[in-house]
This record gives C-alpha cells, sequence and structure tokens, in this order.
C-alpha cells in the first residue's frame, strides 16, 4: 500500500503529527443488489474500497480511481450518501497519525464490469460480492458505521429527503 507522495513530502515537514485528509468509500452495488467489499491486507478486515482524496482531483474521480485500483471494477459514482469528520485518530505502524474527512458515495459498477471484481494491487488479500444480509466475517467497524450510514441515507432518501447525510452542532442534516 504506497503512500501518496503529497503525504510522504508532508511527512518530510511535520513527522508524525496529525494529519487531516479527505478521504473516500465507495460504496458500490451491482444489479443484483450485492455489495464489493475487500478484505483489507493491513487489518485482516472486510470493508468496502476507500482512499485518499490526491490535491486537485474531484472525490468522485477519486471513487472510481480507488475501486478500479483495488478490484478492477470501473464504477459510476451515484449519489453522494454522507459525509462525515472522523472522530478517531488513526496511529499506523510507522507512528503517522491521521483524521479523516469521508466522503461516502454510491456506486454503480458500469455496464458488464460486475464480473471483473478481482484483487488488483497489495491492498485486498480477497475482492467479492456479498449480498447485504449475508456479509464476510471480520467486518471493519469502519465498514460496520458507513453501511449504516448508507441504509439511513437510502431510507431518508425513500422518505422523500435525498439530501446526503452530514452533522451540525445543532442538530443532524437541518
Amino acid at each position: 500500500m504506497a503512500t501518496p507522495e503529497f503525504i510522504l513530502k508532508l511527512r518530510e515537514k511535520i513527522g508524525h503529527d496529525l494529519l487531516w485528509l479527505i478521504g473516500v468509500t465507495a460504496y458500490v452495488e451491482d444489479d443484483e443488489g450485492r455489495i464489493l467489499l475487500g478484505l483489507r491486507a493491513d487489518t485482516g478486515e472486510w470493508a468496502p474500497v476507500y482512499g485518499i482524496n490526491e490535491p486537485g482531483e474531484e472525490p468522485a474521480d477519486t471513487v472510481v480511481r480507488e475501486v478500479m485500483e483495488e478490484t478492477g471494477v470501473a464504477v459510476v459514482p451515484t449519489e453522494l450518501a454522507a459525509v462525515k469528520a472522523g472522530t478517531r485518530v488513526t496511529t499506523y505502524a510507522n507512528g503517522d497519525n491521521t483524521m479523516y474527512l469521508d466522503l461516502l458515495f454510491i456506486c454503480r459498477p458500469r455496464e458488464g464490469a460486475a464480473g471483473a471484481a478481482r484483487v488488483n494491487d497489495d491492498e485486498s488479500l480477497e475482492v467479492a460480492w456479498f449480498e447485504p444480509d449475508h456479509l464476510p466475517e471480520p467486518l471493519a467497524a469502519s465498514a460496520v458505521e458507513r453501511l449504516q450510514r448508507v441504509r439511513r441515507y437510502r431510507a431518508r432518501s425513500a422518505a422523500g429527503n435525498p439530501r446526503a447525510l452530514f452533522c451540525c452542532a445543532e442538530n443532524e442534516n437541518s
């Protein structure tokens, strides 16, 4: 899992200090309602595809790039489901500290692309499609949270409120 060059350059200046990054998550669902997950090489847990937004890169383009890099599946982002600031500091094995603003996109595979799912880089040990009611274990805690956000977003959308989920100090999604 290569650390993006811009982060390496920042780390030369700030060391292991806390770094705030923009991340994207791809909730990829095929025509059968199955969800694309990867067994992460770094944690040994199943999770949706996620990654770091590069400087100047559109977040939707980041989602497309990350899904292709990790799974070989070409996707189309269709909805921005949630914008969520992380509350936990992630400390990596090398001592680097980060927090993330996560943009959660719902995506669909491009026509005929769902069958292309495969391990496509060193970030995953396995890649597969799963029925939402039959998810693999262990499932990353962050994956559980993200899947809950998608369910909540879809329930609100079905009730006539299709805005992305977000929080503010006074109340959620006012």
